[in-house]
């Protein structure tokens, strides 16, 4: 179905909701049929899901998180009002709400098991909580942190997932047992992410504007590499080196480091030795006002991220206060080093959180509200 910025499909008692017309991209022994460099610049929004047990709740909830599910089948936020909303991409409705009124909730994560997911405390304690969505019972309570949690990675292979928090510390856990498996000190962790292989795992310490490579199988020697953010910065914006870090991936083809950076433009880093590829700016449009994680001032609510790595690697996807940017990692960046976006997905949204599915050329944004974006047919 054809769609435009002006043509999204909103939820009505006197029509059926479309099916999505996904192209599949990724997969386990399935060929693609899309090549992402083929669509990207085609996304348009194309269902809007508009929360109808809150339209009278004023003022609305926020989505703090989106996640999908390994098979990119099932798509999950986590919202300002204490609840997981999980949604049916392939068939572009609303599946289930969950609440979490008691312990609240964020960074929401499906595990790699199908109906397990966890995701942070954001009151009682500051545990971390693994929960059946099936029945929605609690498998198990991962606790330990005595500060807030800023961010869950999970292993992309296994059961073992990494926490960072306010209180200084980064545990690395295991799905099947409640203690954590490893502890480390680190001044003011807040970010974390996996290499696409699993080996290796990267910390994000804006306080010390560095970002530590692990050897997951070694982690007890220390990095064996630190990417000096502030270094990187000089001499054009130091100033931004130290806060305002909204999220940190690895590219699936194992090149690149994003980090999101809320001032200053995004910064696309080499894997191998943390240079400096491209800052990643756009001269239209601001960011959206949320507060990075950790931090108090700036924003309202945290968000999961505000950018991220389309599956293939190559284009990077960011929101701001309007429209989506895409910038093309192999293009060039100018002589200051600036990569402008290659395409501006029009939106007149403030879009704070973005996820690429991981299995469909199909990308989700929200603020307050989820949107789903899919490729124009007719583009």
């Amino acid at each position: 179905m054809a769609s435009t910025p002006m043509d999204v499909d909103e939820p009505s008692s006197t029509t059926i909701a479309p099916t999505l017309n996904i192209t599949r991209t990724l997969g386990a022994n399935v060929p693609p049929t899309t090549k992402v460099k083929d669509v990207v610049a085609k996304f348009r929004p194309t269902k809007l899901f508009p929360r109808d047990d809150i339209k009278d709740v004023n003022p609305q909830p926020y989505i703090l998180s989106i996640d999908f599910d390994d098979p990119g089948e099932l798509c999950m936020t986590s919202e300002s009002d204490e609840t997981i909303q999980i949604y049916n991409v392939k068939e572009g409705r609303h599946d289930k709400t969950l609440l979490s009124k008691k312990y609240g909730v964020k960074l929401a994560k499906f595990t790699h098991s199908q109906g397990g997911i966890i995701y942070a405390s954001t009151k009682q304690n500051d545990a971390i909580r693994y929960l059946a969505t099936g029945d929605n019972s609690f498998i198990r309570y991962f606790e330990g942190h005595e500060a807030a949690v800023t961010n869950l990675a999970l292993h992309p292979g296994s059961d073992n997932f990494v926490s960072c928090s306010l209180d200084n510390t980064v545990r690395l856990w295991n799905l099947g047992t409640k203690q954590w498996t490893a502890k480390l000190l680190l001044q003011n962790p807040t970010l974390a992410a996996w290499d696409p292989s699993g080996t290796v795992f990267a910390i994000g310490c804006p306080g010390t504007a560095s970002i530590l490579l692990y050897d997951h199988r070694n982690y007890e020697k220390g990095p064996f590499t630190i990417i000096d953010v502030l270094r990187v910065w000089q001499p054009a914006e130091p100033e931004h080196a130290f806060k305002g870090w909204t999220a940190l991936h690895f590219s699936n083809n194992g090149k690149h480091i994003l980090l999101g950076c809320q001032n200053g433009g995004h910064l696309l880093l080499d894997a191998f030795d943390g240079s400096l590829k491209a800052v990643l700016k756009r001269s239209v449009g601001g960011r959206a006002k949320r507060l990075a994680p950790g931090e108090t001032e700036g924003g309202n609510v945290e968000s999961s991220g505000d950018c991220c790595f389309s599956p293939d690697g190559r284009f990077v996807l960011g929101g701001g206060n309007m429209d989506i940017a895409v910038w093309d990692t192999q293009g060039s960046p100018n002589e200051k080093g600036v990569l402008e976006p290659e395409y501006l997905l029009g939106d007149r949204r403030e879009t704070a959180v973005v996820e690429y599915n991981p299995r469909f050329n199909m990308l989700a944004t929200a603020d307050q509200e989820l949107l789903f974006w899919l490729p124009d047919s007719q583009t």
